[in-house]
């Protein structure tokens, strides 16, 4: 399981329209895709979780994925919120405890 974390760039947080590119690309991979915010933690094909976490502008998540295809969903979905590099927190860890279901 590898984490990073990241700044949600648009000035609206994360809106509906912006979610459900975040379920498109958590679909193009294989991993199993997570976004933390605030002690809870959304699926990140799940739109409906996503908007749950109720998260606003300049918000920083936590991007957690566990597949053969890690790396690449993590980049392409900080990509997605955070199209800046520079709001990117740092790169990649690994994690030791497998994720909960959510």
């Amino acid at each position: 399981m590898i984490e990073r974390r990241v700044a949600v760039t648009d000035p609206a947080g994360l809106h509906a329209r912006q979610a459900a590119g975040v379920v498109r690309v958590a679909s193009r991979f294989g991993s199993r895709t997570i976004i933390r915010h605030g002690g809870r933690e959304a699926n990140a094909r799940s739109i409906i979780e996503l908007l749950g976490l109720a998260i606003g502008p300049s918000t920083e998540v936590t991007l957690v994925a566990e597949g053969d295809d890690a790396e690449a969903a993590l980049d392409a979905l900080a990509d997605q919120l955070a199209p800046d590099p520079s709001n990117r927190a740092a790169p990649s860890t690994r994690a030791s405890s497998s994720m909960s279901d959510a």
